[in-house]
């Protein structure tokens, strides 16, 4: 019997779990209450932070509470734009200016945005990472619904009453400047979580993975495998629909809409 592979062990074991220890907190748009149903309400930006282990900055904004005598302190994401002391604007009535935060059916159609909700007061799902943004395609008034295009490029429809950001999230190009060295990508993943380096399957010994040994790097059995197959088996091109290059041009979802 041979080791455990890695995957098998990633599932169970806790040095694969995220770090989290100088996280800033969870980035999330304020929970929705009255004042954003029914108009707006105004924060300011107090500054503008690193987050370890997240490629965009994100800004620390304060609001009056509404009820209490107290100011209330939220995370939200960084557009491209922002700088500290500007004022946000969050509600149904407030303007259409990046970094603001509007229902999308206050948003017209064409509105870059992000930071979009899934469902209503879930405070943020879509288009978070740095440099995405999503696009406003059409609003269906009748069913109270609205399409957008996501990053990957994919379609999604979502209520017309969930909230966004509008803007470009910032720290965008971050992937165009190469890592060069190790040392970098190490520190890189440092404050991710324990997933580099990656030893491909082939340079490790039959003990350690299906793909291992041999006398040259070969794989030696088809990369594909089946979704029901034993955990310690289950490696290469899971369940594949099909394998090898994509050829030609290829059709995405709005070119049919």
């Amino acid at each position: 019997m041979g080791k455990y592979v890695q995957a098998q062990r990633r599932g169970k074991s806790g040095i694969f779990k995220a770090h989290t220890r100088t996280r800033k907190g969870a980035v999330k748009l304020r929970p929705l209450d009255y004042a954003e149903k029914h108009g707006y309400i105004r924060g300011v930006i107090k500054e503008i932070l690193h987050d370890p282990g997240r490629g965009a900055p994100v800004a620390k904004v304060q609001f009056l509470n509404a009820y209490r005598y107290k100011r209330d302190t939220e995370l939200l994401l960084c557009t491209e734009g922002m700088y500290t002391g500007q004022f946000i604007y969050c509600g149904k009535k407030a303007t259409l200016t990046v970094g603001n935060v509007l229902p999308l059916s206050c948003v017209p159609e064409g509105t870059i945005v992000c930071n979009v909700e899934a469902k209503v007061g879930d405070r943020g799902a879509f288009a978070r990472g740095s440099g995405a943004f999503a696009v406003v395609v059409t609003h269906d008034e009748d069913k109270g619904t609205t399409r957008l295009r996501l990053p990957s490029g994919g379609k999604k429809t979502v209520p017309s009453n969930v909230r966004a950001q509008i803007g470009v999230v910032a720290g965008g190009g971050r992937t165009d400047k190469p890592l060069l060295k190790a040392g970098r990508a190490y520190h890189k993943y440092a404050v991710k979580r324990n997933c580099w380096p990656k030893i491909r399957g082939v340079a490790k010994n039959p003990v350690e993975h299906p793909h291992g040994g041999g006398n040259h790097q070969h794989i030696g059995m088809p990369s594909t495998v089946g979704r029901e197959r034993p955990a310690g088996r289950k490696v290469g091109l899971i369940g594949a629909r099909r394998t090898g290059r994509l050829r030609g041009v290829k059709k995405t979802a709005q070119d049919k809409d």
